[in-house]
């Protein structure tokens, strides 16, 4: 298995539109591997395939990457009330049921360095697959819900940058060029990036 390299913004791959999975073999089963290794690397809680220039609808949320849950009943009772029950990919995920709104200062492994508050969705119900095939369906609150739809944006070619101002968008766009080149973020720290 090996660590893919996370696309930057504005980089193009993170605007292409995933295609569905329609064979789940062993392509997607090393794809799914590769994208966990990746997002611990990466000090992650999400990662959709187009971060890693893999245009599918395949996406993977860990909450508790570092498994501080085994030793910390209140942070386990937390994640389980948000519907979280442990590391899962979502294979052509879709947004059944979304109700009640969440304001959420949310950060990116593609926008490093920079986070900001969004507006999103307080509860949906998603259905997806896993990497052998099975479908199966999710209800999530909080922080899950916000990761689930910050990935799903992913998947329709869209950065939560864009839901900024063009002013804010314009300034963040100026700092991931300068990244890019070797520079830094200008200390901008990171919340737990999606």
């Amino acid at each position: 298995m090996a660590i893919r390299q996370i696309r930057i913004w504005p980089d193009p791959a993170l605007s292409e539109i995933a295609a569905p999975v329609t064979v789940f073999d062993q392509e997607i089963e090393t794809l799914v591997t590769d994208m966990f290794e990746t997002m611990y690397e990466a000090s992650g809680v999400g990662l959709a395939a187009t971060q890693i220039a893999v245009p599918l609808r395949v996406l993977i949320i860990d909450l508790d990457p570092s498994n501080e849950s085994e030793s910390e009943p209140e942070l386990k009772e937390e994640l389980e009330s948000m519907g979280f029950s442990g590391p899962q990919e979502f294979i052509n995920p879709q947004i059944l049921d979304a109700s009640g709104q969440i304001e959420w200062e949310e950060g990116c492994l593609s926008v490093p360095g920079f986070t900001e508050m969004v507006s999103r969705e307080q509860d949906i119900r998603v259905k997806a697959f896993n990497r052998s095939g099975e479908e199966f369906t999710v209800e999530c609150t909080g922080l899950y819900s916000v990761a689930l739809q910050h990935e799903i944006d992913h998947l329709d070619g869209k950065v939560f940058v864009e839901y900024l101002s063009k002013l804010k968008r314009d300034v963040v766009k100026r700092k991931m060029n300068r990244l890019k080149q070797g520079g830094t973020t200008d200390g901008v720290e990171a919340a737990a990036a999606l």
